[in-house]
């Protein structure tokens, strides 16, 4: 897949070695608006003498830059806390990790990728019915209401359900609608994606969609009663021996 050159520029001067660099927010998504920003998320690995010195080491970078007309949102963290943060039932990074736009990767990213199943649980539905009734909140109090969290809404509930119901991990909603069938969401982003970041929702339509994520929320709590997925992780050894080795520049034994 190309990406711009921007984002080939960002990866490759990063400050850091990198493990990975991918691709997230409304582009991972499917639901991107012309002046929508590239947010790129990412690992990278501190230095030794960074890590065990007594100076504040750089767990997270970021970075918002205009370059060109391209704005870019970069955030990474070291592998210790992004791995941490795997073993916290955070699907976020866990869609960071597996996004299909794939801007820098190594070895040691498909290794991790593999590892990062042994991270999901069935506790997982509390970060996306977290997530959801957030972004339903910022939907909810704006005035003018905005289409973009409602589709954060639908596109964080879809896939809950999804990764309850099968395993797997989906984060794009047109590729989660292929499943659900629901015959507003296409409308819903294509108005996104031929209008604006800003784009708004009229009030008659409040009820409606309500409604649905009442409705999606509660599919979302039954499939998670319902899930063969596991209660723990069990990932930790994996991730600490991954850790060190990724730290010491060693390869896989």
């Amino acid at each position: 897949m190309m990406f711009p050159s921007e984002l080939l520029d960002a990866a490759a001067t990063h400050k850091y070695p990198l493990v990975f660099a991918t691709i997230s927010g409304a582009h991972l998504y499917g639901f991107p608006s012309p002046d929508s920003d590239y947010d790129l998320r990412g690992v990278h690995v501190l230095p030794v003498d960074d890590v065990v010195g007594l100076d504040p080491a750089e767990e997270t970078v970021e970075i918002t830059q205009q370059r060109g007309d391209l704005e870019l949102d970069l955030v990474t963290h070291d592998v210790k806390k992004f791995c941490v943060l795997m073993l916290r039932r955070n699907g976020y990074v866990l869609e960071q990790l597996h996004s299909p736009l794939v801007v820098h990767t190594t070895a040691a990213h498909e290794e991790l990728k593999a590892i990062g199943s042994g991270c999901i649980t069935r506790f997982h539905s509390h970060h996306y019915l977290g997530f959801a009734e957030t972004q339903w909140k910022l939907f909810d109090k704006e005035r003018p209401r905005r289409l973009k969290p409602l589709l954060y809404v639908y596109r964080v509930l879809l896939t809950g359900i999804h990764l309850m119901r099968t395993g797997e991990l989906e984060a794009n909603l047109p590729n989660l609608n292929e499943a659900f069938h629901l015959p507003y969401i296409k409308e819903l982003i294509r108005r996104k994606t031929e209008g604006c970041e800003s784009a708004t929702l009229g009030d008659a339509d409040v009820a409606f969609h309500t409604a649905e994520f009442n409705r999606l929320r509660r599919d979302l709590e039954e499939a998670a009663e319902r899930t063969g997925l596991p209660e723990n992780s069990s990932a930790r050894p994996a991730l600490h021996d991954f850790v060190v080795r990724t730290r010491l520049g060693r390869s896989p034994a």
